[in-house]
């Protein structure tokens, strides 16, 4: 499929004029969906495209093993709502060990550490949209 980034900027442009946090457009058997987050001022990298130029790049100048989300959904740093983060700064993990769980259409898909390492950071916020590749945790 390719992406019509004119039609994507377009309903980038659309969130910021009507003030919106989510729009989704569909025709035929393609769905866009964009949107942006609530939780800072900066504005988040959307659950399906980047919803604008100001995309955050988290850690960018951070030395250290990247843990990437392996899919486009939403981050969620514990098992349910009010439950223990699976993993916080400092704790010590293992190749394996889940990290967070991304959601996408409805399925929990758990990311797993790709090495063993010690929490240096958490590089995203709890329900925040996260992207295919996207930094979620840097070891050290």
């Amino acid at each position: 499929m390719k992406i019509d980034k004119k039609l994507i900027k377009e309903l980038v442009d659309n969130l910021d004029e009507f003030k919106l946090t989510e729009l989704e457009y569909q025709e035929g058997d393609k769905k866009i969906k964009v949107s942006k987050g609530l939780k800072s001022q900066e504005t988040s990298r959307g659950s399906t495209v980047i919803p604008s130029n100001k995309a955050v790049l988290s850690g960018s100048d951070e030395t250290g093993i990247r843990i990437k989300s392996p899919i486009i959904g939403t981050a969620y740093l514990a098992p349910e709502p009010g439950g223990k983060k699976f993993v916080k700064v400092g704790d010590k993990i293992k190749k394996g060990q889940t990290v967070m769980i991304v959601e996408a259409m409805k399925t929990m898909n758990h990311v797993a550490s790709t090495n063993d390492g010690v929490v240096e950071k958490v590089l995203v916020n709890d329900g925040q949209p996260v992207e295919f590749g996207q930094a979620l945790v840097l070891l050290k």
